[in-house]
């Protein structure tokens, strides 16, 4: 018994606590920069700009085209980067490079620079904003990059507009392998049954009655979906992080302009886009509800509204992907909290909710028409092998062990074992971390991104841009170098490796650009040595300090 309660830190000697004061202190917002550093911004803004360009232009032939109805295809001078393979690949390479570098040197205004007194200089929001609409703009009109997942979305949403079932029947199956949507889905996903929940598959079905087989116009209109759950993602962002005491413009660098949020929820046209997006604007909406009235008076009125609102918005979010309805237990945990954080607290407040989820995930998948069908594929992408999942990894790993050792492959006998534990291990800390937020001791936002991070990491598989689920909330919570450091550092990581066609090229091409990426790349740097700051040589902002809202459900 005495095990259990110190595993679920409810031993009073660690848990929350401990978990806030590694991870979170708070951030003043800060000055704004001198004239110096306005200068120095702007060209760091140009500098990414030339970046994303760069990365529009070596798409039109590194970029995933689709293998039907490519727009640029036979032209003279759009037509040229896909008859130059090298060409096309070093400019989209070199492009990346420049945005990450871009937004490293960005962050030195984003997470500050102290004036004597102590108070940081910080960029404005408007000057986060701009900059980020800048580097957007170019990947907005560019061909899909680092991943084929849009074609999967257009294919699967032809299914449901013609009456078929996009949860029982795979693109190939239902509109056969010819056909011109199916040509350009992975062979992987040709005959897989859509993994999606039924809202993202419903606006879909809204996108092809509106462009039919139209690839281009398609892949048009889902982008644009793409950027209203960036949009969203933004409005929430910077509100969350000002409810935990972390200086909004630094939220935003890390999160939203964050190199895997442009690359893979932008030009790769993810659907996360649009699940973070509902998530965080309903984790707002949601907080200001609990948050605003007096703890002592009655949930009524606006008070009241705000948190149905809320509630009801990230179950809609749960309805493009699912674990984002993880983000609705941290809320009712929250709102157990105000009501005394007893266990008929925790009934009543999960009682209400369910009660919302429930009507909203009703609502949903009857009225699209789709049913319930999306409760039989949610484990859809386990049938990849990814090696930045951990129990992915060391089940890979210790397979290739037994065939080198002539034991034989077991991997997959071993991958039933690492994964259920994997799944156990991430749902103690998620359980860990309501406790937490029940009793006070951890933010809801700060508990929700440590337990995504623990699920994305133990997940059966992981792709580049699920560490966004984490990563954006913590932005808005998590202040410490022990995080922001490793995030920065494997973002910019992550963000540079990926093939932008969304497979693989030859080697022999591959070490061209790379080598070709190097030298452009040093040059640039070289070009503007004086005039961008590459050398820091101010003092770093105070380390956050330690306060009672880092803790509490409030700050």
């Amino acid at each position: 018994m005495e095990l259990g309660r110190r595993a679920l830190g409810l031993d009073g000697r660690g848990g929350g606590p401990a978990v806030a004061t590694i991870l979170h202190g708070d951030e003043l917002e800060g000055r704004g920069l001198d004239a110096t550093e306005t200068t120095q911004l702007h060209r760091i803004r140009l500098f990414g700009a030339t970046g994303t360009v760069l990365m529009g232009v070596g798409a039109l032939g590194a970029g995933a085209q689709p293998v039907l109805q490519n727009p640029v295809q036979g032209l003279r001078v759009l037509g040229l980067p896909a008859r130059m393979p090298s060409a096309a690949l070093t400019l989209t390479m070199t492009g990346t490079v420049l945005v990450v570098l871009a937004w490293l040197l960005l962050g030195r205004f984003a997470v500050g620079r102290r004036d004597p007194d102590g108070v940081p200089r910080r960029l404005s929001r408007s000057q986060l904003d701009r900059t980020l609409l800048l580097w957007i703009l170019p990947l907005t009109v560019a061909p899909p990059m680092f991943s084929k997942d849009v074609y999967s979305y257009l294919a699967q949403s032809e299914i449901a507009a013609r009456g078929l079932d996009p949860y029982g029947i795979g693109p190939a199956g239902a509109l056969g392998v010819d056909h011109v949507l199916t040509r350009t889905v992975p062979n992987i996903w040709r005959d897989t049954p859509a993994p999606y929940g039924p809202a993202i598959l419903w606006l879909g079905q809204r996108i092809t009655d509106l462009t039919g087989e139209n690839i281009v116009a398609g892949v048009f209109l889902h982008r644009v979906t793409a950027l209203a759950g960036v949009a969203l993602i933004v409005w929430a962002l910077p509100r969350l992080a000002r409810r935990c005491g972390v200086a909004s413009v630094s939220a935003l660098w890390l999160g939203a302009a964050n190199p895997l949020l442009l690359f893979h929820l932008v030009a790769g046209i993810h659907n996360e886009a649009l699940m973070l997006g509902l998530m965080l604007a309903g984790l707002e909406l949601a907080l200001r509800g609990i948050y605003t009235a007096d703890p002592a008076a009655p949930l009524r009125g606006r008070a009241l509204g705000w948190l149905l609102a809320g509630s009801a918005v990230i179950a809609l979010s749960s309805m493009v992907k699912v674990p984002s309805l993880l983000a609705l237990g941290f809320v009712g945990m929250a709102l157990a909290h105000r009501w005394g954080g007893t266990l008929r607290a925790v009934v009543a407040a999960a009682a209400l909710l369910a009660v919302v989820a429930v009507a909203v995930v009703g609502a949903v998948s009857w009225g699209s028409g789709l049913g319930f069908g999306w409760t039989q594929t949610l484990g859809t992408a386990t049938e990849v092998r990814s090696w930045m999942s951990i129990p992915t990894l060391l089940g890979l790993g210790t397979g290739l062990a037994g065939v080198l050792l002539g034991l034989g492959d077991h991997t997959t006998a071993i991958l039933s074992l690492t994964r259920p534990v994997a799944a156990l291990i991430a749902a103690l800390v998620t359980v860990r971390m309501m406790l937490a937020v029940l009793t006070g001791r951890l933010h809801p936002v700060g508990a929700l991104g440590v337990s995504l991070g623990a699920i994305v990491l133990l997940f059966p598989v992981v792709q580049p841009w699920y560490l966004l689920w984490a990563v954006i909330p913590l932005a808005a919570w998590a202040t410490r170098p022990i995080f922001r450091l490793p995030t920065v550092a494997f973002s910019s990581l992550v963000s540079v490796i990926l093939m932008p066609n969304g497979g693989e090229y030859q080697p022999f091409i591959i070490v061209q650009a790379a080598i070709a990426t190097v030298v452009v790349v040093g040059l640039a740097i070289f070009a503007t040595r004086n005039r961008l700051p590459w050398r820091d040589e101010d003092d770093t902002p105070p380390r956050p300090a330690d306060s009672p809202g880092a803790y509490a459900g409030t700050s």
